[in-house]
């Protein structure tokens, strides 16, 4: 589908990358971390035609990939203790683990979905309850705009003033109390309450058909019920295309939060063959990246070979784009085998990680550095891809070329100074 609209185009596809190029992206993009130099060697070793397939199954099973993709879900639910989001650290703690888990042993995207919408109870014992508390504005309105963008796709202040008031009417029962045990809060329904006698507003679906609400029944198990129907294009396509964005770099729409009629899909097939993948593997993620990761799509050269304007959108080549703020501290510290300090002041109590954490495997966004922060770290205050910040900024390119940080991580690093050991000059250094 790729190749297709390409040649409608007239773009020159670029080749598959080398073996060595291949390694390196693949365990980055899946684990958040570099090939060490003898799994290097084995790889160029191998004369077998499956070995990339091979290399994909491997890090799709191993824990750092579930520390990295765990990362990602992190800044789309906005995981975070303090200002603005307000979990506090018991609540990050839980509603981490339970995420990394899931992603660890590859719960079905719509079961993970279901739980989360209809979570109620304790945000420390039931997890998942903490996306209703995940918010900036506890409102039904500002709940409806993280329900929106996390599982349509779509920011809910560019839908049309009727849908939005219809969706917003899920989520009107939803309140939260206050217990004895510090921080700690339920999240439970509540009673519709008439606002100066006026009838409350109807549910309305987000394509428009109201919502017929059986005596007794919970708003937000509705909605998910209407949400996770085979039949339904929003849940699937959204996912589809996260994935996609996730993997290749820019989404196949994008941003991929930003779904709406004036923001078309590049390519409307392959956008559609996707979404009908994820509904035929019963909504199991690690397959439909499994297909991603093994495309030719994923596994071109990032040298473009057409400077047509459309070259980059239809993935004509692998889009280059920077590390990630963590991914790139932590392949630092791997290379060089040194350790980094992470701490915040705010939540309560004052919080140190151990020095062997790696970056992204941290649970709570207001636990940072001063490099994570240089690099764009997410915030995780609004859930948007675009909350995290991939410019490639002046400050940056002199912090990694003459920091006493990173000069500091090249003259103390026990790896560097082992392979230094013994050399009479620069050219052996070297």
């Amino acid at each position: 589908l790729v190749l297709k609209r390409l040649r409608q185009l007239g773009i020159r596809p670029s080749p598959l990358c080398s073996d060595e190029v291949f390694l390196r992206r693949a365990y980055l993009d899946v684990a958040g971390i570099l090939p060490t130099p003898d799994e290097v060697r084995a790889f160029l070793a191998d004369t077998s035609p499956e070995k990339r397939a091979r290399v994909v199954d491997a890090l799709l099973t191993r824990p750092e990939h579930a520390d990295y993709w765990a990362m990602k879900w992190c800044d789309l639910l906005r995981v975070k203790a303090e200002f603005p989001i307000n979990l506090w650290p018991n609540a990050v703690q839980a509603y981490h683990q339970w995420i990394r888990a899931a992603v660890r042993d590859n719960m079905r995207y719509d079961r993970f979905a279901y739980a989360l919408l209809t979570a109620s109870g304790s945000n420390f014992r039931n997890p998942p309850v903490n996306f209703y508390r995940a918010v900036q504005s506890r409102t039904p309105e500002g709940i409806a705009r993280a329900v929106a963008q996390t599982f349509l796709g779509c920011r809910l202040e560019r839908m049309p003033r009727e849908r939005t008031a219809g969706l917003t009417a899920f989520f009107a029962q939803v309140g939260y109390k206050k217990t004895g045990e510090w921080k700690e809060e339920i999240v439970l329904r509540i009673p519709p309450r008439n606002a100066g006698g006026a009838a409350p507003p109807k549910p309305v679906f987000p394509d428009g058909k109201a919502a017929t609400m059986p005596p007794g029944a919970d708003p937000r198990e509705v909605f998910a019920r209407w949400l996770l129907a085979p039949g339904n294009p929003w849940f699937a396509r959204n996912i589809a295309n996260r994935l996609w964005h996730w993997v290749m770099g820019r989404g196949i729409v994008h941003e991929p939060d930003d779904f709406r009629p004036d923001n078309p899909p590049s390519n409307p097939e392959l956008l559609a063959y996707l979404k009908a993948e994820v509904v035929r593997g019963g909504f199991d993620l690690r397959r439909v990246l499994r297909l991603l990761l093994n495309s030719v799509t994923y596994q071109r050269s990032p040298i473009p070979r057409s400077d047509h304007p459309k070259a980059a959108e239809q993935f004509a080549h692998y889009a280059v784009r920077r590390l990630e703020a963590e991914t790139l501290i932590d392949a630092i510290n791997q290379v060089t085998g040194t350790t980094e300090s992470y701490s915040s002041a705010i939540p309560e109590p004052f919080t140190y990680l151990p020095d062997d954490q790696r970056a992204v495997a941290i649970a709570d966004g207001s636990i940072t550095s001063a490099f994570l922060e240089l690099f764009g770290r997410a915030t995780r205050d609004t859930g948007l891809e675009g909350d995290r910040n991939s410019l490639i900024t002046d400050a940056q390119r002199l912090h990694l070329l003459n920091s006493s940080h990173i000069q500091g991580k090249i003259e103390r690093g026990p790896t560097i100074a082992a392979a230094t050991r013994g050399a009479r000059n620069p050219r052996e250094v070297v």
